[in-house]
């Protein structure tokens, strides 16, 4: 491969496009004057290969390769070649079947660089590989001779001549592409080691955890068939039941109502009986009544006309008491005559009311059997209620309380649901913050064992979460224990998922940053801008050295400057963080750059400890009900039985309370307490009369003895008053001598004589008077005392009527008394056929509700369960899947109850998505092994290719050194016939495996060692280059 022609424009000196012709395949000299441009062509040819050190084609940057820098209105530089490609021998790989190959290239101002082969786009690499495979490595130029290059070639070491050889040789450049290769297998060594880091670590523990979820998954699933057959099984016989319910209370109902409806017609004729009972009695009554009353007036007007004797006498007693006394002792007297007549007619009521109260004690006496056996009834009703109410009490339930912790439970379950969902979606995003293992040993402490770092500690403020993330790094998932021997014993025996590290209390060598650097720092950037990472954090005193060896050693800043100023001080020359999670270490390395647009773990750790603090809580509470309501079952259902027996009980006191009051019995019960009342009031006014009488009678005694002595008093007083008189008298001599100072005592002394004459004229006029009115009163004694004694024999009479009458009302009483009894006896009929019916409707009601409650519960379970419609026809037939004979219905429903709990504690530990999760991670862990053994073949394959072409390039380079020694003897042998040259390779060395270095044994002279390594090249290479050809070549 030759050039043919050579296209310049804007290139260098060449403004205009000029193309040059006519190149030989095997020789071409450049020729000129000074500046004509004869080494721009060599530049040009040098930048279409690809020269990347630009000194070598006189040029510091692209822009110079263009004409005039550009500013002449030309922008752009293009040079292109055409190659002869007709020896297909020295043909570039690829390109065999092109005869002429263009290669172009193109430089423009303020733009990109752009090559082009056969007119078509390419990159640099694939221009470069072009002309490498040819042996034209134009950024080690050994075919290329600069002007001053001789001499340098000339004084070359064996390792140079060797490099000169390999590129002659063209094996120069799969030694390039060969160390590429080589780190390609490093870094794919790197990638094989974090694929199977991630296969043991990550994927491995994870596909065995998910393994076991899956199984525990399959048992959740077998048993939900289960529950699924027993439920429709449990819930056939109960709708069998619930439709014979409803159809035998219906039955039960008709034949209640037909009791009913009996009892009712019963009743309306016992209360006709009753009414036309009553009729009679009121009748006879009323007969009695009108006896009775005519009898009450003629013994009340025999009494009268004997107590007015008795009230005569004492009123005349009286009389004359009083008149002895002052006006106000006659008005009294008066009065006691009053009290006296009603101490007369109390007595008669008292007498009366005595004997009615014989009379109505007898009548109760023989009523009693009858209301007593209903009275012992209902005392002892309401005892039971009594007792039932305090058995109620007793229990300290309250009504609906189990009702309202079901809704408790049921809305507590579905948090727990729900929350347990929300944590297994944030567990899911970070599965490094999982940490399960098993007790290593029994009776296993497990406060031994901290956890895991992240989960030991706080972050104050969230803004700081990134930089104490990338602070802790790959520490943050590591495992807090208390000793070396805990740790020991948990990777040994605790079946831990992946690897952890540990890190024991009592053996962590922890350190913390000096005062002087932290002080020194602030000082720097200012005490807000830059803390220790460890004052970020909040943890327990007990896991502080766990902390110091996490966080003690960085600091964080909270901009970029800032950080950069602290961590390169010599004061400080610690390493620091960002708030945006860029590192600066003193050591000269900065980390940092865009991150993923995902939030920071420990930001989301807070959230994953609030939810798990809520599930924890809400869990509490569900057991907690749970216990509750497992305690308050039993109190529940004996509770609901005493309080329905406590209702028939109340309805039956009221029944029986009813039938009491409305009782013949009842009744006189109240009459002959009324009469007991009245005996009372009359003895109590007999007793006030008594009082009132003897305290009249004292007065009496006074005032007759004062009648008695009335004259002797009387000169008494007036002895006495003319005592008084003398008194004054003497008094008046006496103070004569002071009358003007005594004058007013004097007066008083006369005022009082006369005042006590005046009392001596009234006593007079009263004692007159009493006796005009002793006289008239004796007159109106005489008057009753002879209508006394006519009035006797009208009272004689009149008391043998009132016996007469007294017989007629006691016949009538007992014909009351059958009649009455007669209608009590219907009544009590009346109210045991009430008591029945209510009864009767009380279990109508009952049956009512059972009868609803079961048409309610078929339609419900009808509406629940599509397939009961479609089944119904087979439940309880023999050989069929609802066979209730073989298989026990109620044995079935506790068995599901079972399952049930069973179920509960599975679903807070079954995940659900552990078939979905184990495929993606089989299928991940397949394409991972997959990928695996890709790289891993493609390795043997390189390094199974590059042992091959190690041969071949050894091959080719000891051809190249036995021409090398040819041309140097024929050289050598043509102007010096004795001298002798030489190469050999140094293989006992192997400075350079597995090539071969070559070495020169004899020196000669320079330039024909020089001319012979041209014709090496001219061999080898495809051509090459000599700039400026020095007067000794």
């Amino acid at each position: 491969m030759y050039i043919k022609s050579i296209v310049l424009e804007g290139f260098k000196s060449y403004a205009e496009r000029t193309e040059i012709n006519g190149f030989d395949p095997f020789f071409n000299a450049i020729t000129g004057l000074n500046g004509s441009g004869k080494s721009n062509i060599l530049d040009s040819i040098c930048f279409l290969l690809g020269i990347s050190n630009l000194s070598q084609v006189r040029a510091t940057n692209l822009q110079d390769l263009v004409y005039k820098n550009g500013l002449a209105g030309i922008t752009k530089a293009t040079v292109s070649i055409t190659f002869d490609n007709s020896n297909k021998k020295q043909s570039p790989l690829g390109f065999e079947t092109h005869d002429e190959i263009t290669i172009t290239r193109q430089v423009v101002i303020g733009g990109r660089n752009k090559y082009l082969i056969n007119g078509v786009n390419a990159n640099n690499l694939r221009v470069q590989d072009l002309f490498c495979s040819v042996g034209l490595n134009v950024n080690n130029p050994h075919f290329l001779i600069m002007q001053g290059r001789i001499t340098k070639v000339l004084n070359m070491k064996p390792p140079e001549i060797l490099a000169m050889i390999e590129e002659a040789a063209g094996t120069r450049m799969y030694e390039c592409k060969k160390i590429s290769a080589q780190k390609t297998i490093e870094k794919k060594d790197a990638k094989l080691k974090e694929i199977q880091t991630i296969l043991d670590e990550e994927i491995t523990p994870a596909m065995e955890k998910l393994k076991e979820e899956r199984a525990s998954y399959l048992e959740y699933q077998k048993l939900m068939r289960e529950i699924e057959h027993l439920s429709r099984l449990y819930v056939a016989y109960l709708f069998v039941c619930a439709e014979e319910t409803k159809l035998k209370s219906t039955e039960d109902l008709q034949e209640m109502q037909s009791s009913i409806a009996q009892l009712q017609e019963n009743m309306k004729q016992n209360e006709a009986k009753v009414k036309e009972l009553s009729t009679e009695i009121q009748e006879l009554e009323r007969r009695r009544d009108k006896v009775s009353s005519r009898a009450n007036r003629q013994g009340t007007g025999a009494r009268s006309n004997t107590g007015l004797k008795r009230s005569v006498n004492a009123s005349m007693m009286r009389i004359v008491l009083i008149l002895k006394q002052k006006r106000t002792s006659v008005n009294d007297a008066f009065a006691s005559v009053c009290n006296g007549t009603r101490s007369q007619i109390a007595q008669m009521k008292l007498k009366h009311a005595q004997q009615e109260l014989k009379t109505k004690q007898a009548q109760v006496k023989k009523m009693d059997s009858g209301y007593k056996k209903d009275q012992d009834t209902f005392e002892a009703v309401k005892k039971c209620i009594e007792k039932l109410q305090a058995e109620m009490k007793k229990l300290n339930y309250e009504d609906g309380r189990e009702e309202r912790l079901l809704e408790q439970k049921r809305q507590c379950s579905r948090d727990v649901s729900q929350l347990r969902e929300t944590y297994e979606s944030l567990m899911g995003q970070f599965p490094n913050l999982r940490f399960e293992y098993t007790d290593p040993e029994k009776n296993w402490d497990p406060s031994k064992v901290k956890g895991l770092v992240a989960n030991l500690f706080s972050v104050t403020d969230v803004s700081n979460a990134t930089a104490l993330e990338v602070v802790a790094g790959g520490r943050l998932y590591n495992i807090v224990v208390d000793n070396e021997v805990t740790g020991k014993k948990l990777l040994e025996k605790g079946e831990l998922k992946r690897r952890y590290t540990i890190i024991p209390l009592n053996k962590i060598s922890a350190r913390t940053l000096n005062d002087n650097v932290v002080r020194t720092a602030k000082n720097l950037v200012g005490p807000d801008n830059v803390h220790t990472a460890l004052s970020l954090v909040g943890y327990e005193s007990e896991l502080r050295k766990a902390m110091e060896y996490v966080f003690g050693t960085t600091l964080v800043c909270d901009s970029l400057d800032n950080a950069k100023k602290v961590a390169f001080d010599k004061g400080v020359s610690t390493k620091t963080v960002t708030l945006g999670g860029d590192v600066f270490d003193p050591q000269g390395t900065l980390t940092g750059g865009a991150r993923a647009q995902t939030a920071s773990v420990l930001s989301k750790l807070a959230e994953v400890k609030d939810i798990q603090d809520s599930l924890r809580a809400k869990e509490a509470e569900l057991t907690a009900v749970e216990s509750e309501l497992s305690s308050l079952k039993g109190t529940a259902e004996k509770y609901r039985q005493l309080k329905q027996q406590l209702d028939l009980k109340t309805e039956e006191a009221r029944i029986l309370e009813t039938k009491l009051q409305q009782s013949s019995f009842h009744k006189q019960q109240e009459e002959l307490e009324n009469l007991r009342k009245t005996i009372e009031e009359c003895e109590e006014t007999l007793q006030k009369t008594k009082e009132v009488h003897k305290k009249a009678e004292e007065k009496y005694k006074v005032l007759e003895n004062k009648m008695k002595n009335a004259e002797a008093e009387r000169e008494k007083e007036l002895k006495a008053a003319q005592q008084k008189l003398n008194q004054a008298k003497s008094k008046a001599d006496a103070y004569n001598k002071r009358l003007k100072e005594k004058q007013q005592e004097a007066d008083a002394v006369t005022l009082e004589l006369e005042e006590l004459k005046r009392e001596q004229a009234g006593y007079e006029q009263q004692i007159q008077a009493v006796d005009e009115a002793l006289k008239a009163i004796q007159e109106q004694i005489d008057t009753m005392t002879t209508e006394v004694f006519a009035n006797k024999e009208a009272v004689r009479a009149a008391q043998e009527q009132l016996s007469q009458q007294k017989k007629v009302i006691l016949g009538q009483e007992r014909e009351i008394k059958g009649k009455t009894g007669e209608a009590n006896r219907l009544r009590e009929q009346n109210n045991d056929a009430q008591l029945k019916i209510k009864e009767l409707e009380h279990n109508i009601s009952k049956h009512k509700k059972d009868s609803a409650d079961a048409t309610a519960k078929v339609a419900r379970m009808l509406a629940e369960n599509d397939w009961i419609s479609s089944e119904k026809h087979l439940f309880g037939q023999p050989n069929t899947a609802y066979d209730f004979k073989t298989n026990n219905p109620k044995e079935a429903g506790q068995r599901l109850k079972r399952l049930e709990e069973t179920k509960d504690k599975l679903e807070r530990n079954v995940n659900r998505r552990a078939m979905n999760m184990l495929s993606e991670a089989e299928e991940r862990y397949n394409d991972l092994k997959k990928k695996k053994r890709i790289v891993e073949n493609d390795k043997a394959k390189i390094l199974e290719t590059i042992e091959e072409l190690d041969q071949k390039k050894n091959e080719a380079l000891n051809v190249a050194c036995k021409m090398c020694v040819a041309y140097f003897k024929m050289l050598l042998h043509s102007q010096m016939f004795s001298a002798l040259l030489t190469l050999w390779s140094v293989v006992a060395l192997q400075l350079f495996n597995p090539v071969s270095l070559f070495s020169l044994s004899v020196h000669c002279i320079s330039i024909y060692l020089f001319v012979g390594l041209l014709f090496v090249f001219s061999n080898f290479a495809s051509w090459f280059c000599i700039n400026k050809m020095s007067k000794k070549l």
